[in-house]
């Protein structure tokens, strides 16, 4: 156990192992002003030395695109596979948009029943219902068959792939990278080669999302069945179990709560690709927040933003059921807990009504249990009355419909959200560029960070360091955290970067990595200090955190760029507000595991409040606040792209052109460098959290 007198010599040595990295940052600062007179001390990285990937990625383009009408491998592989998962989109979309409303709000409202109870089955049919009062009815739908199509084919690659990586350490050893670049690549760059091979419109969907959400299912399934207890293994090789009988009836059930996260994970990270996908044609709710993004109609965006939100909500609890779900008691009863948003005066008559429903139902069961040959079929019956119920409520709803169509959802059934918010962002839009003659505002925000610290940020990093200081920098930073080999990573990624021909590009958006961070940690650390001391603080953080978590990030861009204008600010904003949550969340958590009784004995040896945060709870959370550090630098470089479509230079901008323009090779080549900055990054960040704990 660690003591305030342990704790106070730690912040003492805290500080001064980041004087050394910051020693090291002013000497090689003076050294780049003295190879300012080295011609190949250049700020920028010498042209010569390209590697011309653009100009060879270019010319397998025009390779594929006069060979795909008659090349074996497109004839025979791409065309086939695209034509059947566009059939297979086709099918899941036509069972969703044909089938009665009600029979899908009902239908997914019994299986939050069955899964988990009244509570679950309320907030799926008020979910359902708010996307149809949106007017959202058909394009939800849509976006439900490209989430439920993607997630049904990562699983059916992910989960066998997670198998082999958990019973082969080579397979597994080989496959890590993969998935490494998978995660960290923006969703922008798969787009690039996806519509090379696959064309326009769903298919190209469904692949890109397949890409970005297959990583969860592959891991978590592989760390399922490696986490499977040794002695149960061992204990079915001793009765005589052959390899496949030890995989599915020994180490996948007990793998299942992992395997079932990972769903969970897929489902989410699939949702992810919601807006992206609607770029190349997928339609749906990504493809309203497109048109109001490009009209900035804010209304239209939250609306649809807020079905998204809405959907993933739905679709994350109903995988959580699942996961904690015992499939032997799957007809069983189920609690009629209320959903805590449900008004109290509603309890009494629900319950009521729940009870009666109790009676009813019944009766089918019944019926078919006196039918029953035998006892045991009798009681199974029995058991099984939700379940049986349940298809027999969806079958009447299709025998209504076919003798009175219910049609699509009603349009005069409307929930107006947009007029009221357009109103609101229009007020402050004209409200707050400007508050009268002073110098506070929107704009004069703007100006201020433009001017005083993305400028300057950019000029030192892109014009005025040479680019081999900027490079032992990072290695000796990288050295400092985490070692030789590490050091040798950060110098070789950004010899990488240098030899794509993306250093001042690469630069560039590394300058607004800096500020943007330095704005969330500037704003994310004293709110997690503050949540941590404080619960009414922490409750009111909760719902706003869940929201900036969930919600698209091109909802919030629309009032973003209204009130900023288009540029890199906003996208800088975007960032901040994206990798704001992580931040508060791991500081928060961090604090509070400070153990309490070392708290309470320095509290015991007189230190004040402010003593006990400074210099025993934030060192001791140190490893924790550096893990959420890494989290949002992660989230920010995610950010990079989103914020070249709105103005923001770099290397975001450089892969929304490539894609726009139809060059694959510009996107690749900045793709690649987001890539390799986002790994040496991460890197010295997990090195530095480690050495801290």
């Amino acid at each position: 156990m660690t003591t305030p007198a342990q704790a106070l010599p730690n912040t003492q040595r805290f500080w001064q192992r980041l004087a050394a990295p910051l020693a090291v940052v002013a000497l090689l600062a003076l050294a780049g002003a003295a190879l300012r007179l080295v011609p190949l001390a250049s700020s920028q990285f010498p042209a010569a030395w390209n590697l011309g990937l653009r100009a060879q990625v270019d010319a397998f383009q025009s390779w594929v695109i006069g060979a795909r009408a008659s090349h074996p491998i497109f004839v025979y592989f791409f065309e086939p596979l695209s034509a059947t998962i566009d059939a297979g989109m086709r099918f899941a979309e036509d069972i969703l948009l044909e089938a009665p409303w009600p029979a899908l709000v009902l239908g997914f409202g019994l299986l939050g029943y069955l899964l988990s109870g009244a509570r679950l089955a309320l907030g799926c049919m008020a979910a359902l219902l708010l996307m149809g009062l949106f007017g959202l009815w058909e394009q939800s739908m849509q976006t439900l068959a490209l989430m439920a199509f993607s997630v049904l084919c990562a699983l059916l690659v992910g989960i066998p792939l997670g198998v082999l990586a958990a019973r082969s350490d080579r397979f597994d050893a080989v496959l890590r990278p993969i998935l490494d670049a998978m995660q960290t690549m923006p969703a922008f760059v798969y787009l690039i080669p996806v519509l090379l091979f696959f064309g326009v419109a769903r298919v190209p969907a469904v692949v890109a999302t397949l890409i970005y959400a297959i990583p969860p299912a592959i891991r978590l399934t592989s760390l399922g069945i490696r986490q499977v207890s040794p002695p149960a293994i061992e204990a079915a090789r001793a009765f005589g179990s052959t390899p496949r009988q030890l995989l599915f009836k020994v180490q996948l059930p007990l793998a299942l709560p992992a395997i079932m996260a990972g769903v969970n994970q897929t489902i989410m990270m699939a949702l992810g690709m919601v807006v992206i996908a609607a770029m190349i044609g997928a339609g749906g709710l990504g493809s309203e927040v497109l048109v109001a993004l490009q009209r900035l109609q804010v209304g239209q965006a939250f609306e649809a933003g807020l079905a998204i939100v809405l959907l993933a909500i739905m679709l994350d609890r109903l995988s959580d059921a699942l996961s904690k779900l015992d499939f032997a008691d799957l007809g069983g009863p189920r609690a009629l807990e209320l959903p805590t948003w449900m008004p109290a005066a509603w309890e009494p008559g629900l319950y009521r009504a729940a009870n009666r429903l109790n009676q009813a139902a019944r009766l089918p069961a019944g019926l078919l249990a006196r039918l029953a040959p035998g006892e045991a079929w009798r009681e199974r019956i029995r058991r099984a009355a939700p379940l049986i119920n349940s298809l027999l409520i969806i079958a009447l709803v299709y025998l209504a419909d076919a003798a009175a169509p219910f049609g699509s959802f009603p349009d005069e059934w409307r929930l107006p959200l947009r007029d009221p918010i357009d109103a609101a962002v229009a007020w402050m839009r004209d409200n707050l560029y400007q508050i009268g003659d002073l110098p506070i505002g929107t704009g004069p925000l703007s100006d201020f960070m433009t001017i005083y610290l993305l400028n300057p940020m950019r000029t030192l990093l892109r014009d005025l360091l040479p680019w081999p200081v900027v490079t032992l920098g990072l290695a000796a930073l990288a050295g400092w955290a985490g070692g030789g080999r590490l050091a040798l990573l950060a110098a070789l990624g950004m010899l990488a970067i240098g030899l794509l021909g993306m250093w001042s590009f690469s630069m560039d958006t590394f300058s607004q990595v800096i500020v943007t961070m330095a704005v969330t940690a500037a704003v994310a650390l004293p709110l997690g200090v503050l949540a941590s001391q404080n619960a009414t603080v922490r409750d009111l953080l909760r719902p706003i955190l869940d929201f900036l978590q969930t919600i698209p990030t091109f909802v919030y861009l629309v009032p973003v760029i209204m009130l900023f204008n288009v540029g890199r600010v906003p996208g800088l904003i975007a960032a901040a507000l994206y990798a704001i949550p992580p931040g508060i969340k791991l500081t928060e958590l961090g604090i509070r595991q400070v153990p309490g009784e070392v708290v309470e004995a320095a509290r015991a040896f007189g230190a004040t409040r402010r003593q006990t945060i400074f210099k025993v709870q934030l060192p001791l959370a140190l490893p924790a606040i550096m893990l959420g550090v890494n989290q949002m630098i992660m989230m920010v470089l995610a950010m990079v792209i989103i914020a070249g479509l709105v103005g923001g230079e770099g290397l975001g901008l450089e892969a929304v052109s490539g894609l726009a323009r139809n060059q694959t090779g510009r996107g690749i080549e900045s793709g690649l460098a987001i890539v390799i900055l986002a790994i040496i990054l991460d890197r010295i960040t997990q090195a530095w959290a480690a050495r801290q704990a």
